[in-house]
């Protein structure tokens, strides 16, 4: 089974992510959704997302091709859920520039005791109305 995992913060599951999911489940038979905890994203965006953590994790829950939802790490650059959960892919989404280069980062300095596959996903951001 090869594993693909996503990261973010799926704030009120619209369009753009459900494309993006479902290319993320090209790459792997088992998607992982990673959700980012309200004090990550107020640190990342400076703000708190509009849906609490909960409806979040619930609706991404719901989504279709997502085989598990995980609660993202507490504390930024650890990876500790790579590190849980070693997915063979990891997709990275058109604005999240920044997880790539740390992601990058930690490979190379081997911080992680693997090396994943990382992918940009490359689907058509769909914005809501």
């Amino acid at each position: 089974m090869r594993k693909i995992m996503v990261f973010g913060t799926f704030d009120g599951l619209h369009e753009g992510h459900r494309a993006m999911l479902k290319e993320a489940k090209q790459y792997g038979d088992y998607l992982i959704a990673v959700v980012a905890q309200d004090h990550i994203v107020h640190h990342l965006k400076g703000h708190l997302p509009q849906k609490n953590f909960v409806e979040r994790f619930e609706h991404l829950e719901k989504a279709d091709g997502v085989d598990k939802v995980v609660i993202g790490d507490a504390e930024i650059g650890t990876w500790n859920i790579v590190k849980r959960y070693k997915p063979e892919v990891i997709g990275i989404g058109h604005d999240q520039h920044m997880l790539k280069n740390d992601l990058e980062l930690q490979i190379k300095n081997k911080k992680l005791d693997y090396k994943p596959e990382i992918v940009m996903l490359h689907y058509a951001e769909v914005r809501r109305e």
